[in-house]
Protein backbone atom coordinates (compact mmCIF):
# COMPACT_ATOMS: atom_id res chain seq x y z
CA UNK A 1 0.00 0.00 0.00
CA UNK A 2 3.18 2.24 0.22
CA UNK A 3 4.54 1.90 -2.62
CA UNK A 4 0.90 2.03 -4.38
CA UNK A 5 0.73 5.80 -2.77
CA UNK A 6 4.34 6.68 -2.91
CA UNK A 7 4.08 5.89 -6.87
CA UNK A 8 0.86 7.42 -7.51
CA UNK A 9 2.10 10.76 -5.81
CA UNK A 10 4.95 11.09 -8.07
CA UNK A 11 2.94 10.00 -10.68
CA UNK A 12 0.18 12.99 -10.05
CA UNK A 13 2.79 15.30 -8.69
CA UNK A 14 4.49 15.37 -12.41
CA UNK A 15 1.11 15.30 -14.38
CA UNK A 16 0.34 18.55 -12.16
CA UNK A 17 3.15 20.23 -12.54
CA UNK A 18 3.74 19.51 -16.39
CA UNK A 19 -0.17 20.53 -16.97
CA UNK A 20 -0.16 23.40 -14.81
CA UNK A 21 3.49 24.85 -16.37
CA UNK A 22 1.75 24.45 -20.16
CA UNK A 23 -1.13 25.93 -18.62
CA UNK A 24 0.53 29.47 -17.45
CA UNK A 25 2.11 29.69 -21.13
CA UNK A 26 -1.19 29.32 -22.58
CA UNK A 27 -2.70 31.96 -19.72
CA UNK A 28 -0.34 34.12 -20.84
CA UNK A 29 -0.42 34.06 -24.55
CA UNK A 30 -4.23 33.57 -24.71
CA UNK A 31 -5.56 35.11 -21.49
CA UNK A 32 -7.35 31.96 -20.54
CA UNK A 33 -6.54 28.13 -20.58
CA UNK A 34 -8.54 26.34 -23.27
CA UNK A 35 -9.75 23.15 -21.78
CA UNK A 36 -9.96 21.21 -25.33
CA UNK A 37 -9.71 22.55 -28.62
CA UNK A 38 -7.45 22.54 -32.29
CA UNK A 39 -3.97 22.78 -31.27
CA UNK A 40 -3.82 25.69 -34.53
CA UNK A 41 -7.20 26.98 -33.16
CA UNK A 42 -5.97 28.31 -29.82
CA UNK A 43 -2.66 29.77 -31.17
CA UNK A 44 0.20 29.87 -33.63
CA UNK A 45 3.26 28.47 -33.58
CA UNK A 46 6.67 29.21 -32.98
CA UNK A 47 6.00 32.20 -30.42
CA UNK A 48 8.67 33.79 -29.01
CA UNK A 49 7.76 34.00 -24.65
CA UNK A 50 11.05 35.43 -23.51
CA UNK A 51 14.81 35.41 -24.01
CA UNK A 52 16.21 34.20 -20.76
CA UNK A 53 19.69 33.95 -21.76
CA UNK A 54 21.98 33.55 -24.90
CA UNK A 55 21.66 30.18 -25.00
CA UNK A 56 17.87 29.69 -23.45
CA UNK A 57 14.58 30.71 -24.66
CA UNK A 58 10.73 30.42 -23.14
CA UNK A 59 9.16 29.86 -26.66
CA UNK A 60 5.69 28.40 -27.63
CA UNK A 61 5.49 25.55 -29.92
CA UNK A 62 2.69 22.70 -31.02
CA UNK A 63 4.18 19.31 -31.51
CA UNK A 64 1.90 16.99 -33.01
CA UNK A 65 4.26 14.34 -33.33
CA UNK A 66 6.54 12.55 -30.91
CA UNK A 67 9.93 13.33 -30.02
CA UNK A 68 11.31 15.20 -32.19
CA UNK A 69 8.15 16.12 -34.18
CA UNK A 70 8.59 12.07 -35.41
CA UNK A 71 5.36 10.89 -36.82
CA UNK A 72 4.15 14.27 -38.45
CA UNK A 73 4.09 12.52 -41.62
CA UNK A 74 0.88 10.84 -40.70
CA UNK A 75 -1.25 13.91 -40.82
CA UNK A 76 -3.93 13.89 -39.56
CA UNK A 77 -4.51 10.83 -38.02
CA UNK A 78 -1.11 11.32 -36.51
CA UNK A 79 -2.82 12.48 -33.29
CA UNK A 80 -5.23 9.59 -33.23
CA UNK A 81 -2.41 6.92 -33.66
CA UNK A 82 -0.20 8.38 -31.14
CA UNK A 83 -2.57 8.70 -28.70
CA UNK A 84 -3.79 4.60 -29.38
CA UNK A 85 0.33 3.94 -28.93
CA UNK A 86 1.11 5.80 -26.53
CA UNK A 87 -2.07 4.28 -23.67
CA UNK A 88 -0.91 0.85 -24.54
CA UNK A 89 2.65 1.59 -23.58
CA UNK A 90 1.45 3.44 -20.53
CA UNK A 91 -0.59 0.35 -19.65
CA UNK A 92 1.83 -1.63 -20.09
CA UNK A 93 4.61 0.53 -17.67
CA UNK A 94 1.42 0.52 -14.93
CA UNK A 95 1.04 -2.59 -15.26
CA UNK A 96 4.78 -3.94 -14.52
CA UNK A 97 5.25 -0.89 -12.24
CA UNK A 98 2.59 -2.12 -9.80
CA UNK A 99 3.09 -6.01 -10.06
CA UNK A 100 6.21 -7.15 -11.02
CA UNK A 101 8.85 -3.92 -10.82
CA UNK A 102 11.66 -3.72 -8.34
CA UNK A 103 11.80 -1.34 -5.58
CA UNK A 104 14.75 0.38 -7.73
CA UNK A 105 12.19 0.49 -10.65
CA UNK A 106 9.71 2.48 -8.81
CA UNK A 107 11.01 5.95 -9.78
CA UNK A 108 12.23 5.42 -13.09
CA UNK A 109 9.17 3.99 -14.14
CA UNK A 110 6.70 6.22 -11.92
CA UNK A 111 9.14 9.49 -13.70
CA UNK A 112 8.48 7.84 -17.30
CA UNK A 113 4.29 6.75 -16.66
CA UNK A 114 4.13 10.51 -15.20
CA UNK A 115 5.66 12.47 -18.41
CA UNK A 116 4.15 10.25 -20.89
CA UNK A 117 0.58 10.87 -19.12
CA UNK A 118 1.35 14.33 -18.98
CA UNK A 119 1.91 14.30 -22.88
CA UNK A 120 -0.92 11.98 -23.75
CA UNK A 121 -3.63 14.86 -21.67
CA UNK A 122 -1.99 17.29 -24.56
CA UNK A 123 -2.31 14.98 -27.06
CA UNK A 124 -6.20 14.36 -26.40
CA UNK A 125 -7.39 18.22 -25.07
CA UNK A 126 -5.56 19.82 -28.31
CA UNK A 127 -4.21 16.97 -30.82
CA UNK A 128 -0.41 18.29 -29.68
CA UNK A 129 2.05 18.59 -27.11
CA UNK A 130 2.54 22.16 -25.94
CA UNK A 131 6.39 22.32 -25.70
CA UNK A 132 8.20 25.88 -24.42
CA UNK A 133 11.96 25.05 -23.42
CA UNK A 134 14.44 26.17 -25.81
CA UNK A 135 17.88 25.40 -25.62
CA UNK A 136 20.61 26.79 -28.41
CA UNK A 137 23.66 28.03 -29.53
CA UNK A 138 23.63 30.41 -31.73
CA UNK A 139 21.00 29.83 -34.73
CA UNK A 140 21.26 25.72 -34.14
CA UNK A 141 18.18 24.99 -31.71
CA UNK A 142 17.60 21.87 -29.67
CA UNK A 143 13.95 20.34 -30.29
CA UNK A 144 11.60 22.28 -27.25
CA UNK A 145 10.22 20.15 -25.12
CA UNK A 146 8.33 20.35 -21.73
CA UNK A 147 8.67 19.36 -18.08
CA UNK A 148 6.90 15.82 -18.68
CA UNK A 149 9.84 15.57 -21.26
CA UNK A 150 12.55 15.73 -19.12
CA UNK A 151 10.67 12.95 -16.85
CA UNK A 152 10.70 10.98 -19.10
CA UNK A 153 14.28 11.01 -20.35
CA UNK A 154 15.41 11.42 -17.18
CA UNK A 155 13.41 8.43 -15.92
CA UNK A 156 14.80 6.49 -19.03
CA UNK A 157 18.28 7.43 -17.84
CA UNK A 158 17.84 6.17 -14.24
CA UNK A 159 16.38 2.48 -15.83
CA UNK A 160 19.22 1.90 -17.88
CA UNK A 161 21.61 2.88 -14.35
CA UNK A 162 19.67 0.53 -12.26
CA UNK A 163 19.99 -1.99 -14.83
CA UNK A 164 23.51 -1.59 -15.64
CA UNK A 165 24.18 -1.76 -11.74
CA UNK A 166 22.34 -4.85 -11.41
CA UNK A 167 23.88 -6.30 -14.32
CA UNK A 168 27.21 -5.42 -13.36
CA UNK A 169 26.26 -6.76 -9.21
CA UNK A 170 25.20 -9.98 -11.16
CA UNK A 171 28.11 -10.55 -12.88
CA UNK A 172 30.79 -10.08 -9.76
Amino acid sequence: MKKTFSVLAIIFGIIILDQLSKGVLLYLITGGVPLYGSAWSVVSYPYLMAHITDFFNIVFTWNPGTSFSLFRALGESAPLVIVIITGFIIGFILHYLFTRATRAEHLPLALIAGGALGNLIDRIRFGAVVDFLDFHIGGWHYPAFNIADICIVVGVGLYILNWYLARRKCIK
